[in-house]
């Protein structure tokens, strides 16, 4: 039974892909912020094959001791889905220095200290062992408002490529999605005209719902993908 690291799994995209990966049979951990009454009732739902802990992800040492507890708990981690992420919509101009730090630390450096603790242990023992990285479209397509928050995720997509080709010798995949604007609590802070100019924009009229997400990443964690390293996938509903 293969075991799955899903971070920001409490709500929103996180907790769609901890249920989808807890139905096709793994053993799943999460870790948030804060807990939520959804990723509760799964607890109670998948009782010794769901492992979650409270922690902040800007806090490396936290994210150390959850690797090396998930480890201690089901042996091994095969799948890492690294999807904590928070937003600060505002003009660059204005932002404050503890915002732009706080999705800096976030996105982009809680992102990679904890792939790197997974790929210490995914070296000793790992089954088809996958890495997948959380971007979004605006890393490649741009968003006003969204400049310190699109660079994280810029530096996600970098990061991918890159140690796809480092950890590719090792059979270790290292591949990203690139979601548009979902309805999640993450998006919930954007203006109700910068939402609107993102339907209007996309051709399917829309913005995205987690379900629309998840069968990507479904995918791109298990043997099906095996030959597939190094990518971006932009899930945005045409734009």
């Amino acid at each position: 039974m293969p075991t799955s690291l899903v971070s920001g799994g409490s709500r929103g995209l996180g907790l769609a892909v901890v249920e989808r990966l807890l139905e096709r049979g793994d053993r799943v951990a999460t870790f948030s912020r804060s807990g939520s009454e959804s990723l509760a009732r799964l607890v109670s739902r998948h009782s010794g094959r769901l492992f979650v802990e409270t922690l902040d992800a800007a806090d490396p040492a936290a994210l150390r001791g959850f690797v090396d507890h998930v480890a201690a708990a089901f042996g091994s981690i095969d799948h890492c889905v690294a999807n904590a992420a928070i937003a600060r919509e505002g003009v660059l101009a204005t932002s404050a220095d503890a915002d732009i730090d706080a999705m800096l630390a976030v996105n982009l450096r809680g992102s990679i200290v904890l792939v790197r603790e997974v790929v210490r242990q995914m070296l000793v023992q790992a089954e088809h062992p996958s890495i997948t990285l959380v971007s979004s479209v605006v890393a490649a397509q741009g968003s006003p408002g969204l400049a310190v928050y699109a660079a994280t995720k810029a530096g996600l997509e970098g990061f991918a490529r890159s140690l796809a080709r480092e950890l590719g010798p090792r059979g270790i995949r290292v591949n990203a999605v690139a979601p548009g604007f979902l309805e999640t609590e993450l998006s919930a802070s954007l203006s109700e005209e910068h939402r609107v100019r993102i339907v209007r924009r996309t051709p399917l009229g829309r913005l995205g719902m987690p379900a629309d997400v998840v069968g990507a990443i479904d995918f791109l964690s298990s043997p099906r993908a095996g030959f597939i390293t190094g990518q971006v996938l932009t899930i945005a509903g045409g734009v």
